[in-house]
């Protein structure tokens, strides 16, 4: 198992904010010892100070894994803490948003193995994905330590190239938001037909969540199970002919909010 060599050679968590904190949550539950893990965060939460790992101790000799889990504003700042490690063996792992591979090896230095990963906010509660990418010192062995690392808070998935990091990043890094939105509209929509807000809200949230869950668990392909609700001439048909239109419905809509949401990505990482 990979956390053996983790536990032996220790790893290096820096920032432990909400998604830090999922992390060695998930980490710890399944059985990486507390001892193994140190921890820099200048500003560590009650729950991080009673876990028992080394917080704020100063950097490890050669730990197996460094985890940057700054926000990409304070990268500035981290790297640099880091720069001793680079060369060493050890496999840095970033989840810092917009941080390409490059900035990383301007860092640490080419031979170092990096892998650059993008989690999404619902690994706050075990249901992320996260797609990683490594550099080309980065191996397979590299690869899925990082996955195993990342999959303590949700799936994980391999991309064929770091150009495809954009296009993760608006469809899942940013997807939750939409997802949410969703939720507020939906509910608006029910209280302007005479609910409660409360009960048009509490609808909304149960059905996203509900229809999101049976999309994930039951295998079946989402337009089949959107057929599977839809009964000729009834009422989510009417619903779907004005949500499935194809000038102003959903999918276009969809496809200029992802390609925003892209065409920004791509700003922030060209500077």
């Amino acid at each position: 198992m990979p956390f053996d060599d983790i536990a032996r050679r220790g790893l290096l968590l820096l920032g432990c904010g909400k998604m830090g904190s999922a992390m060695l949550e998930g980490w710890l539950a399944r059985g990486l010892p507390p001892a193994s893990v140190g921890v820099i965060e200048p500003r560590p939460s009650d729950w991080l100070t009673a876990q028992g790992v080394h917080l704020n101790d100063g950097l490890p000799d050669e730990p197996a894994v460094a985890l940057i889990a700054v926000k990409p504003q304070m990268m500035g700042d981290a790297l640099p803490r880091l720069a001793a490690l680079g060369g060493s063996g050890t496999l840095m792992i970033s989840v810092a948003a917009g941080t390409p591979l490059a900035r990383f090896e301007g860092a640490f230095g080419a031979g170092t193995p990096v892998v650059r990963a993008m989690p999404n906010t619902p690994a706050a509660v075990g249901r992320g994905i996260t797609a990683i990418v490594g550099n080309a010192a980065a191996t397979r062995a590299h690869l899925d330590l990082a996955e195993e690392l990342l999959s303590a808070v949700g799936q994980v998935v391999r991309l064929d190239s770091e150009d495809q990091m954009d296009a993760v990043t608006a469809v899942s890094g940013s997807g939750p938001a939409y997802v949410f939105h969703m939720i507020e509209a939906l509910a608006a929509a029910g209280t302007s037909e005479g609910l409660a807000p409360d009960l048009a809200l509490q609808l909304a949230r149960a059905t996203v969540a509900g229809a999101g869950a049976l999309a994930e668990t039951s295998g079946e392909d989402p337009a089949h199970l959107r057929r599977n609700v839809t009964s000729p001439n009834g009422t989510t048909q009417a619903g779907l002919e004005v949500l499935m239109d194809a000038d102003h419905g959903l999918p276009p809509l969809m496809r200029r909010t992802v390609a925003a949401a892209a065409r920004r990505s791509r700003e922030l990482r060209d500077g």
